[in-house]
Formats: structure tokens, sequence, C-alpha cells
């Protein structure tokens, strides 16, 4: 293989760097922590598939959540978990591969956002309009919801690859664990203003708007619980919103520090340490923060298990 097509058509990841004598060692940490979010994903779609009583709005809108978590631990630890146990020589990974993990991680990361966005919208109308919700949250407006959070994701992400995809590259190292778009064109030796201002603009867009709709939703919700002093209501937005509320800021950190640290060469190892953490703290923890305070599901689990027993 000569230089000019190893360059063009097969990268080099960098991946971790991780002293041999402890490769096994993290090899089974990571490991653990991506069964562990597979199996509790997995788990609570096919509890929620299976039992007709959580076949309402909120548990079917709540399937993106598991959906999408799914997705962004599979998109990335099978290839990490692979890399881990190789020198960092033999690292490779074709161009295409390599686009096509990108797009995908960048699908997970924005449908994150716009999945909770269509749930704060669900808690609104439960709590806000409650004899309301069963003709608004109907399952043509679940479906209609769905479609609209990951047609979205997808829509954008699509013009960010193609941008990238465009140019030429004259490098072949991943300075990352994972493809992204950012590290893409990154490869590029032309101009790539164009594509650094895209993924700015769209990031902070897409945070900003996510922000303001989770924190005007909440005000209207907590306005509503104030003005009718119902011990009853306030109960019920305590325990819907709070776990919603806690899965939206584990999210939102995790993905800030992420892109935050991407613009500092000099913390790169940190760098990749948060593209880890954004790929399995949420999801793993989704299932235990959203799924187990639910009471619905915590019951059908209770339930589940006391059989087992």
């Amino acid at each position: 293989m000569d230089n000019l097509t190893f360059r063009h058509s097969v990268l080099l990841l960098e991946g971790l760097k991780v002293p041999r004598q402890s490769s096994y060692a993290v090899f089974i940490v990571i490991l653990v922590a991506y069964v562990f979010a597979m199996v509790s994903n997995i788990g609570l779609l096919i509890l929620i598939s299976t039992e007709k009583n959580l076949h309402d709005p909120m548990h079917l809108l709540y399937c993106n959540l598991p959906l999408n978590d799914i997705l962004g631990t599979t998109v990335m630890f099978p290839r990490l978990l692979n890399d881990i146990l190789k020198e960092t020589s033999e690292r490779y990974i074709t161009f295409a591969e390599c686009v096509t993990q990108a797009y995908f991680v960048h699908i997970f990361i924005a449908s994150s956002h716009y999945v909770l966005m269509i749930m704060a919208f669900d808690r609104y109308v439960a709590i806000c309009n409650p004899l309301r919700y069963s003709a608004i949250m109907t399952n043509k407006m679940v479906v209609k919801l769905s479609t609209i959070a990951w047609g979205s994701a997808k829509l954008v992400v699509t013009i960010l690859i193609v941008l990238t995809v465009r140019l030429s590259h004259c490098r072949y190292k991943i300075e990352n664990p994972i493809c992204d778009n950012a590290s893409l064109f990154k490869l590029s030796c032309e101009d790539v203003s164009v594509n650094n201002m895209c993924g700015i603009v769209y990031t902070a867009i897409v945070g900003f708007l996510s922000v303001l709709y989770i924190f005007i939703t909440y005000v209207r919700i907590a306005t509503v619980c104030i003005t009718r002093k119902s011990k009853a209501l306030n109960s019920k937005a305590i325990k819907t919103c709070s776990t919603h509320l806690a899965v939206y800021i584990i999210m939102f950190i995790c993905g800030a520090t992420f892109i935050f640290l991407h613009r500092f060469p000099e913390y790169s190892e940190s760098r990749k340490l948060a593209g880890i953490m954004l790929h399995i703290v949420p999801p793993g923890l989704n299932p235990l923060v959203y799924g187990l305070q639910t009471k619905e599901i915590r019951d059908k689990v209770v339930q589940f298990w006391c059989r087992k027993k």
C-alpha cells in the first residue's frame, strides 16, 4: 500500500494512552460499564413494550431515551474495547467507517437534547393541562414529536458531515478514541473555518434552545404548582420533573465538557475521557434516575424480581 492510498483511505485512531500492563483492567471496567448500560436500557424497552399498562404517552415518549442511549454506547464502545487491546500503531480505521461513526456519534448527542425537550413538553401538558392531556398527547402526537426529534437531529448532522466529507485530507491521525466531526475536518489542510463555525453555531443554538425551553417549561410548571396550591399536584410535579431535570443536567454537563475541551489541544487526554463519559454516564444513569424513579416502572421491576425469587 503506497503512502498516498494509506493517507486517503485508512486512518489511525490515537485512542486512549493506556499502559500495556493496565490495558486489561481498563478493558474490563469499560466492558462492565457498557454491558450494564446496554442491559438496563434494553431491559426498560422490553418492560415498556410488554406491559400494556405502560403503553401511555409518557412511557412511549420515554422509549426514545433508551433507544438513543443504546445507539450512543453501541457506536463507540465495541470499537473502543477492540482498540484498547491493540498497540497504538495498529488502531486503523477506514475513512468510510470513521465518517459513519462520526455521523451516529452526533446523532446521539443531538437527539439527547431533542428527546429531552419533547419529554419536557409531555410533563408540561400533564401538569399544567391535566384535563386535556389525553386529548393532546395522543398516539399520533407521540409519533409526531418523536419524528420531529429524530428528524431534526438527522437533518442537521447530515449537513455537518457532508460539509466535512467534501474536504480533502492531508493528515491521517484521529487524535481521539472515536471519530467525530471536529476530528475529521482537522485532518484537512484546507480552510476549515466554515466547518468550525457551523459546528460552533449549531452546538450553541441547540444548547441554548434546549436550556431555554427546559427553563421556560419548568418556570410555567412551578407557577401552576404555586398558584393552585395542590399537594397532589406538587407531589406529582416533583416526582416526574426532578427525574427529567436530573437526566438533562447529567447529559448537558457531559456534552458541554467534551465540546469545550475540543477547543483546547493541550487538554487532549481530558477531552478523550470526557468523550467516553458522555457515551457511558448518561446511558448508564438514565435507566436508574428516570426509569427506577418512575413509580409505574419501579413497581414492575419489583414485581419481576419478586417472581424471580
